[in-house]
């Protein structure tokens, strides 16, 4: 007696797929960490209108967030490590473009420059206290080193550094664009 092959059963193409990750869109607001032994605000400042490129991110989201980030849009400037605090804003002043830390073309960054203090810092456990902040991806994704910001959390921290919400509209600091 001869036997059969079992015939081979085709894959389950009706399973649904996962879906392919929606892109980031820029709010026009994020949050930069970096340690301030390392790069600091005054550092920042010291470099002037020509700014700095945000080089050294190693990190895919992080990396895809500098991607989507536009000329103008503003950053909180977050000292990590030592002090854990927002201290100044700043804003993107070159788009996304290779990393010149390595020979690696995967990583690229973007240029940012001093824009203002913060009035006062705005400390990691004050924002962490703020029911507003709750979401906010510096209490959710802490490792994170640059992030998303939404519109509501930038007003909110604003107020808390000590800046007039009233004069801040909805796309920031234009009129209060590098004071001290």
């Amino acid at each position: 007696m001869t036997s059969k092959k079992a015939k081979p059963v085709p894959a389950d193409t009706s399973a649904p797929k996962r879906p392919a990750p929606k892109p980031i869109v820029s709010t026009g607001y994020w949050l930069l960490k970096s340690e301030p032994d390392v790069f600091s605000w005054e550092m920042l400042k010291a470099k002037g209108a020509a700014g700095e490129p945000w080089t050294g991110v190693r990190n895919y989201l992080a990396r895809n967030n500098m991607r989507a980030m536009n000329l103008g849009d503003l950053a909180f400037f977050y000292h990590s490590n030592i002090g854990l605090e927002i201290v100044g804003i700043c804003e993107v002043c070159a788009l996304s473009h290779p990393d010149t830390t390595t020979d690696d073309p995967k990583w690229e960054c973007v240029d940012v420059r001093w824009v203002r203090d913060m009035p006062k810092s705005v400390p990691l456990p004050n924002v962490k206290a703020n029911p507003k902040l709750a979401k906010m991806s510096l209490v959710t994704s802490m490792r994170l080193s640059v992030q998303p910001v939404t519109a509501e959390e930038w007003l909110e921290v604003c107020r808390m550094g000590g800046l007039d919400t009233h004069d801040l509209g909805t796309k920031g600091l234009t009129s209060m664009k590098r004071k001290r």
